[in-house]
């Protein structure tokens, strides 16, 4: 088992992930009836997608030799309704200028293969921007 999710009422949960114990809340957002004072369940989907790209670019960023600290990822979710669903998840990366542009492609194309990436539907419109400018 790799979490545990509990409902606490008045629309929030609860998320422990059970190896480390670390944990966080999930709101429902206030356009959904809820009171919007955390990530809601659908800004963590849309969240993770820039915490994996990073992750696998960091992976394959050690195995070049360069270092990635600091870059950032800054997120935009847009929604749909009927049914309510994420409709476009906008990514802008920003990434060390002192990268040489061989490695730029190496680490942009890694992006793009990373697990959350591959695991969310095709419908979802994504919009990926790598601004290689820190």
């Amino acid at each position: 088992m790799t979490s545990k999710v509990t409902y606490t009422g008045s629309l929030r949960t609860t998320s422990v992930h059970l190896r480390s114990g670390n944990s966080f809340i999930t709101d429902a957002p206030i356009d959904n009836n809820g009171l919007g004072e955390a990530f809601s369940p659908t800004d963590t989907v849309a969240t993770g997608l820039a915490s994996c790209m990073l992750t696998v670019m960091g992976i394959k960023a050690r195995g070049l030799e360069v270092d990635l600290t600091n870059s950032t990822g800054e997120v935009t979710k847009h929604m749909a309704s009927d049914p309510r669903r994420i409709s476009k998840i906008e990514v802008v990366l920003s990434l060390p200028a002192r990268v040489i542009d061989k490695h730029r492609v190496i680490l942009e194309r890694t992006a793009h293969t990373c697990p959350v990436n591959q695991s969310l539907h095709p419908e979802i419109e994504r919009i990926i921007v790598f601004n290689w400018t820190l």
